[in-house]
């Protein structure tokens, strides 16, 4: 297969959402301004994503300064297992099985078991993360009882789900119910 050819993006054509390749690391624009001071060149007052972190960061570029242009992709796959060594997963529609290194889905697998849907992202083409979705519901396989009389306003205790993560539940959640949970912030949501 061919290498296509590098696309190069200027400060011009920025869109919010596009990637673009900064000092090696990829980033995607979350938003940006152009500015255009009484003295001087103008610039592009930039805030940028890096995709493999997910830090924000405060960038400003000449007006006109060329990026390469980095093409992102996410496909809906299902997750079938985990060794020491790769994470594979299955396209729903085709029933390609595609196999990662267990690092890009360190994060997803705190909260997928087996045959859930997650995300697998491409960078140019090559696998480059995988993403659980946005709320998980998953087993509560150990919890201390709660007390008699707590109430639905109460505090919250430890409880580890059935992928070995940790969360903060309300007191009336008992070990082997359901709960959902939303994975960028491991809080508890409802039962599901």
């Amino acid at each position: 297969m061919q290498e296509p050819m590098a696309e190069v993006v200027s400060t011009n054509q920025f869109k919010n959402g596009i990637a673009i390749e900064i000092e090696g690391d990829f980033f995607t624009i979350v938003e940006f301004q152009h500015v255009k001071p009484g003295k001087g060149g103008a610039f592009v007052r930039t805030k940028v994503r890096n995709i493999a972190t997910g830090a924000v960061l405060d960038r400003t570029f000449r007006s006109g300064e060329k990026f390469t242009r980095v093409h992102t992709q996410s496909r809906k796959m299902q997750f079938l297992y985990a060794t020491d060594t790769e994470v594979v997963l299955m396209d729903e529609q085709t029933y390609e099985q595609v196999s990662v290194p267990p690092s890009l889905a360190a994060d997803a697998l705190k909260w997928v078991v087996e045959n859930m849907n997650v995300d697998l992202m491409y960078l140019n083409g090559q696998p480059s993360a995988v993403e659980a979705p946005t709320s998980v519901e998953l087993a509560v396989t150990h919890t201390e009882p709660g007390l008699r009389g707590d109430t639905a306003q109460g505090g919250t205790k430890p409880a580890t789900l059935e992928t070995g993560v940790a969360i903060q539940v309300p007191l009336f959640i008992e070990q082997g119910e359901r709960v959902k949970v939303d994975t960028r912030s491991g809080e508890y949501l409802s039962r599901a």
